[in-house]
Protein backbone atom coordinates (compact mmCIF):
# COMPACT_ATOMS: atom_id res chain seq x y z
CA UNK A 1 0.00 0.00 0.00
CA UNK A 2 1.17 3.70 -1.16
CA UNK A 3 -0.40 5.68 1.24
CA UNK A 4 -0.20 9.83 1.39
CA UNK A 5 -0.64 11.12 5.29
CA UNK A 6 -1.08 14.93 5.59
CA UNK A 7 -0.07 16.98 8.86
CA UNK A 8 2.26 14.36 10.57
CA UNK A 9 4.21 17.76 11.90
CA UNK A 10 2.04 20.83 12.66
CA UNK A 11 4.10 24.43 11.83
CA UNK A 12 5.23 24.68 15.05
CA UNK A 13 7.18 21.23 15.28
CA UNK A 14 8.12 22.09 10.97
CA UNK A 15 9.93 25.45 12.22
CA UNK A 16 11.66 23.63 15.13
CA UNK A 17 12.72 20.75 13.54
CA UNK A 18 14.46 23.17 10.68
CA UNK A 19 15.94 25.55 13.27
CA UNK A 20 17.64 22.22 14.43
CA UNK A 21 18.94 21.13 10.95
CA UNK A 22 20.02 24.73 9.96
CA UNK A 23 22.51 24.34 12.81
CA UNK A 24 23.94 21.11 12.24
CA UNK A 25 26.36 19.52 10.22
CA UNK A 26 25.78 17.11 7.62
CA UNK A 27 27.94 14.22 5.91
CA UNK A 28 28.37 11.81 2.92
CA UNK A 29 24.96 9.99 2.60
CA UNK A 30 27.04 6.88 1.25
CA UNK A 31 28.75 6.24 4.74
CA UNK A 32 25.10 4.87 5.75
CA UNK A 33 24.46 3.24 2.37
CA UNK A 34 24.32 -0.86 1.80
CA UNK A 35 26.33 -2.07 -1.03
CA UNK A 36 24.39 -1.46 -3.81
CA UNK A 37 22.63 1.67 -3.09
CA UNK A 38 26.12 3.29 -2.60
CA UNK A 39 26.29 3.14 -6.15
CA UNK A 40 23.44 4.93 -6.42
CA UNK A 41 23.34 7.26 -3.55
CA UNK A 42 24.20 11.14 -3.93
CA UNK A 43 22.71 12.94 -1.06
CA UNK A 44 23.74 14.07 2.46
CA UNK A 45 22.69 13.34 5.98
CA UNK A 46 22.58 14.47 9.17
CA UNK A 47 25.69 13.38 11.54
CA UNK A 48 23.93 12.13 15.00
CA UNK A 49 25.21 14.35 17.48
CA UNK A 50 23.19 12.80 20.28
CA UNK A 51 21.40 16.05 22.01
CA UNK A 52 20.06 17.50 18.68
CA UNK A 53 18.93 13.76 17.88
CA UNK A 54 17.27 13.27 21.06
CA UNK A 55 14.97 16.10 19.97
CA UNK A 56 14.43 15.58 16.60
CA UNK A 57 13.39 12.48 17.54
CA UNK A 58 11.32 13.18 20.37
CA UNK A 59 9.36 15.85 18.61
CA UNK A 60 8.70 12.97 15.07
CA UNK A 61 8.29 10.15 17.65
CA UNK A 62 5.71 11.70 19.58
CA UNK A 63 3.56 13.50 16.46
CA UNK A 64 3.43 9.50 14.82
CA UNK A 65 2.57 8.15 18.08
CA UNK A 66 -0.81 10.30 17.91
CA UNK A 67 -1.16 10.19 14.38
CA UNK A 68 -4.13 7.53 13.77
CA UNK A 69 -3.71 7.18 10.41
CA UNK A 70 0.15 6.09 10.19
CA UNK A 71 -0.87 3.60 13.22
CA UNK A 72 -3.72 2.18 11.45
CA UNK A 73 -1.94 1.67 8.40
CA UNK A 74 1.19 0.18 9.32
CA UNK A 75 0.54 -1.06 13.03
CA UNK A 76 3.72 -0.59 13.86
CA UNK A 77 5.83 -3.07 16.29
CA UNK A 78 9.56 -1.60 15.82
CA UNK A 79 10.87 1.79 14.15
CA UNK A 80 14.08 2.95 13.28
CA UNK A 81 15.38 6.05 14.30
CA UNK A 82 15.14 8.57 11.74
CA UNK A 83 18.02 9.56 9.15
CA UNK A 84 17.63 13.21 8.23
CA UNK A 85 18.25 13.35 4.42
CA UNK A 86 19.75 16.53 2.42
CA UNK A 87 19.61 16.98 -1.50
CA UNK A 88 21.46 19.82 -2.37
CA UNK A 89 21.09 20.87 -6.29
CA UNK A 90 22.81 17.89 -8.29
CA UNK A 91 22.21 15.48 -5.95
CA UNK A 92 19.91 12.29 -6.25
CA UNK A 93 19.52 9.09 -5.22
CA UNK A 94 19.07 6.06 -8.02
CA UNK A 95 16.81 3.45 -7.95
CA UNK A 96 17.35 0.92 -5.07
CA UNK A 97 15.48 -0.99 -2.84
CA UNK A 98 15.98 -0.62 1.33
CA UNK A 99 17.99 -2.68 3.10
CA UNK A 100 15.46 -6.18 4.57
CA UNK A 101 17.11 -5.60 7.99
CA UNK A 102 17.86 -2.55 9.54
CA UNK A 103 18.84 -1.07 12.52
CA UNK A 104 23.02 -0.35 12.62
CA UNK A 105 23.17 1.87 15.89
CA UNK A 106 20.05 0.73 17.63
CA UNK A 107 17.47 -2.67 17.88
CA UNK A 108 17.61 -4.63 14.81
CA UNK A 109 14.49 -4.63 12.51
CA UNK A 110 12.61 -6.12 9.09
CA UNK A 111 11.52 -3.33 7.11
CA UNK A 112 8.14 -3.76 6.26
CA UNK A 113 7.11 -0.73 5.81
CA UNK A 114 9.47 2.88 4.46
CA UNK A 115 8.29 6.25 5.11
CA UNK A 116 9.61 9.73 3.68
CA UNK A 117 8.47 13.07 5.75
CA UNK A 118 9.10 16.31 3.97
CA UNK A 119 10.37 18.94 5.66
CA UNK A 120 10.46 21.79 2.98
CA UNK A 121 7.09 23.27 0.80
CA UNK A 122 7.74 21.88 -2.48
CA UNK A 123 7.65 25.54 -4.17
CA UNK A 124 11.24 25.60 -2.77
CA UNK A 125 13.13 23.44 -4.79
CA UNK A 126 13.17 22.00 -8.30
CA UNK A 127 12.94 18.19 -8.78
CA UNK A 128 13.28 15.80 -5.71
CA UNK A 129 10.83 14.39 -6.61
CA UNK A 130 10.07 10.25 -4.63
CA UNK A 131 9.40 7.56 -7.47
CA UNK A 132 8.13 4.47 -6.70
CA UNK A 133 7.41 1.85 -8.94
CA UNK A 134 4.05 -0.21 -8.09
CA UNK A 135 2.40 -3.05 -9.64
CA UNK A 136 0.49 0.22 -11.63
CA UNK A 137 3.13 1.84 -12.55
CA UNK A 138 5.13 4.57 -10.92
CA UNK A 139 4.22 7.19 -8.23
CA UNK A 140 5.49 10.50 -8.43
CA UNK A 141 5.21 11.77 -4.51
CA UNK A 142 6.37 15.49 -3.58
CA UNK A 143 4.43 16.88 -1.03
CA UNK A 144 3.90 19.22 1.31
CA UNK A 145 6.45 20.30 4.56
CA UNK A 146 4.80 18.38 7.62
CA UNK A 147 3.11 15.62 5.14
CA UNK A 148 4.71 12.13 4.60
CA UNK A 149 4.25 8.82 2.58
CA UNK A 150 4.88 5.56 3.34
CA UNK A 151 5.13 2.37 1.30
CA UNK A 152 6.41 -1.10 0.66
CA UNK A 153 10.10 -1.53 1.86
CA UNK A 154 10.28 -3.99 -1.18
CA UNK A 155 9.36 -1.20 -3.58
CA UNK A 156 12.08 -0.31 -6.06
CA UNK A 157 12.23 3.93 -5.75
CA UNK A 158 14.44 6.92 -6.37
CA UNK A 159 14.86 10.45 -6.05
CA UNK A 160 14.99 12.49 -8.95
CA UNK A 161 17.57 14.73 -9.17
CA UNK A 162 17.18 18.23 -7.52
CA UNK A 163 17.84 20.77 -10.12
CA UNK A 164 17.27 24.09 -8.04
CA UNK A 165 16.81 24.76 -3.99
CA UNK A 166 17.40 22.18 -1.43
CA UNK A 167 15.03 19.28 -0.69
CA UNK A 168 14.85 17.71 3.32
CA UNK A 169 13.08 14.39 4.02
CA UNK A 170 13.21 12.63 7.06
CA UNK A 171 13.30 8.42 6.55
CA UNK A 172 12.08 5.99 8.70
CA UNK A 173 11.54 2.29 8.86
CA UNK A 174 8.82 0.42 10.68
CA UNK A 175 8.49 -3.29 11.20
CA UNK A 176 4.84 -4.55 11.16
CA UNK A 177 3.13 -6.09 13.53
CA UNK A 178 1.46 -7.56 10.11
CA UNK A 179 4.39 -8.71 7.87
CA UNK A 180 2.08 -9.11 4.57
CA UNK A 181 1.26 -6.04 2.43
CA UNK A 182 -1.73 -7.19 1.89
CA UNK A 183 -3.13 -8.34 4.96
CA UNK A 184 -2.06 -4.83 6.21
CA UNK A 185 -4.13 -3.05 3.57
CA UNK A 186 -7.01 -5.04 4.31
CA UNK A 187 -6.87 -4.51 8.03
CA UNK A 188 -6.53 -0.70 7.50
CA UNK A 189 -9.36 -0.60 4.88
CA UNK A 190 -11.72 -2.60 7.55
CA UNK A 191 -10.47 -0.28 10.49
CA UNK A 192 -11.99 2.76 8.78
CA UNK A 193 -14.82 1.05 8.51
CA UNK A 194 -14.84 -0.09 12.04
CA UNK A 195 -14.56 3.22 13.28
CA UNK A 196 -17.06 4.78 10.97
CA UNK A 197 -19.75 1.99 13.14
CA UNK A 198 -18.74 2.59 16.57
CA UNK A 199 -18.63 6.33 15.58
CA UNK A 200 -22.82 6.28 13.99
CA UNK A 201 -23.90 3.37 15.86
CA UNK A 202 -21.76 1.90 18.65
CA UNK A 203 -24.98 -0.16 20.10
CA UNK A 204 -25.35 -2.25 16.70
CA UNK A 205 -24.80 -6.18 16.21
CA UNK A 206 -23.17 -5.45 13.46
CA UNK A 207 -20.67 -2.74 14.72
CA UNK A 208 -19.90 -5.30 17.60
CA UNK A 209 -19.41 -8.13 14.91
CA UNK A 210 -17.14 -6.43 12.67
CA UNK A 211 -15.21 -5.10 15.43
CA UNK A 212 -14.38 -8.44 16.64
CA UNK A 213 -13.29 -9.24 12.82
CA UNK A 214 -10.82 -6.97 12.98
CA UNK A 215 -9.62 -7.80 16.63
CA UNK A 216 -9.45 -11.38 15.71
CA UNK A 217 -7.68 -11.34 12.07
CA UNK A 218 -5.19 -8.73 13.42
CA UNK A 219 -4.37 -11.64 16.40
CA UNK A 220 -4.47 -14.45 13.67
CA UNK A 221 -2.39 -12.26 11.34
CA UNK A 222 0.41 -10.88 13.70
CA UNK A 223 3.80 -12.61 14.24
CA UNK A 224 4.51 -10.93 17.72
Amino acid sequence: MLLEITGVLNEAQLVKVNEILAGSEFVDGKLSAGMAARQVKENEELKKEPRSMELLIRILMSSLAHNQTFNSAVLPYRMSDPIFARYQTGMRYGEHVDDAIMGRSGPRLRSDVSMTLFLRDPESYQGGELLIRTPFGTNQVKLAAGDAVIYPSSSLHRVAEVTAGERMVALFWIQSHVRDPARRELLFELNQARESLLSAAPDDLSTRLVDRSFSNLVRMWSDV
